[in-house]
């Protein structure tokens, strides 16, 4: 079995999608106490690093009734500086504590020094900063995502970013930059779709003769169909100038169609329904899962009919 087997096969239901929502902190003591019917959910792992607090004692409780997949913001798996050591302490600490069905963080880098100077106090960035799709960065990702995963003992899962710039220097599509880091390290690729329609909106593909959900979909069909093992939903806010992925509102009707094209290639992904900021009442984001419920049935249905159509009578 396939570290993406593996993951995969930890949340989902018998026969269809595990979906999920991101718990945030104005709906903690909500889904403690009204326990909705969610496949699983998933925190900010940073959230929670420490050996205590009530935070902590929270989540400990909420993994008695649901799994949780921790999802990072701050391994900076890009960064040439490598992993910082205590950040990968507490995340372990905390895999240990929590036994998460999944483990996740970006492509992207935070960590190094002003000026490329060597001996100069390591800074970070605080953001999700895109990496040059070249062979130099993909040798650093491969690096630091083996590090992280022989400590955790796990394939972790790792996301596509949502970026407004890019590198001159790219020597590779984004696709093929990411099917090699899972090909070499054996990670697994957690695929958000709103992060892929916003790259389109804002041109980063280049491609001025197709549509930015065509240039979407040629992107799914260029991940080989075994390494996705989690989806991400989320809503974007345009600028007019710049469209950003602020996980602020429902998820929009193209990435929807996105969704039920990625079922259909990459099969029963688990989903998650992310919303960070302007976070509504609890049940707008479970309508989301429902949503997504409904939409992975649909999609699901349809590529089991075109598979039957397609084997000769």
């Amino acid at each position: 079995m396939t570290a993406a087997h593996r993951a995969r096969s930890f949340a989902l239901p018998a026969g269809g999608v595990a979906v999920g929502i991101g718990w945030r902190h104005p709906h903690y003591e909500a889904l403690l106490r009204e326990l909705p019917a969610l496949d699983f959910i998933e925190v900010h792992s940073e959230n929670f690093f420490g050996e205590g607090g009530a935070g902590l004692a929270l989540l400990r409780q909420a993994r008695q009734s649901y799994p949780v997949s921790l999802h990072g913001v701050g391994l900076s798996l890009g960064s040439a500086h490598g992993i910082d050591a205590w950040h990968l302490d507490q995340l372990a600490r905390l895999v240990d504590t929590i036994d998460p069905v999944r483990v996740s963080d970006h492509a992207s880098f935070a960590r190094g020094q002003r000026d490329g100077v060597t001996q100069a106090p390591t800074v970070h960035g605080a953001d999700l900063l895109p990496l040059p799709f070249t062979h130099e960065a993909l040798d650093t990702l491969c690096a630091n995502v083996q590090r992280v995963q022989e400590r955790l003992r796990r394939p972790i899962a790792v996301e596509n970013l949502s970026a407004y710039l890019h590198w001159r220097d790219a020597d590779m599509a984004e696709p093929r930059f990411l099917a090699e880091l899972a090909r070499r390290t054996g990670c697994t690729l957690l695929l958000d779709i709103n992060n892929l329609f916003v790259n389109a909106l804002n041109g980063q593909y280049g491609d001025d003769r197709v549509t930015p959900l065509q240039a979407c979909q040629t992107w799914l069909e260029s991940i080989p169909p075994d390494l996705v093992t989690e989806i991400h939903l989320a809503g974007h806010r345009d600028c007019g100038d710049i469209v950003i992925d602020d996980h602020g509102s429902r998820v929009c009707d193209a990435v929807w169609q996105l969704y039920g094209d990625a079922l259909k290639r990459f099969g029963p992904v688990a989903t998650l329904i992310e919303w960070d900021t302007d976070v509504p009442p609890l049940p707008v984001l479970l309508d989301e899962a429902r949503r997504a419920r409904d939409s992975a049935a649909q999609a699901l249905q349809a590529a089991v009919e075109l598979a039957a159509q397609a084997v000769p009578a």
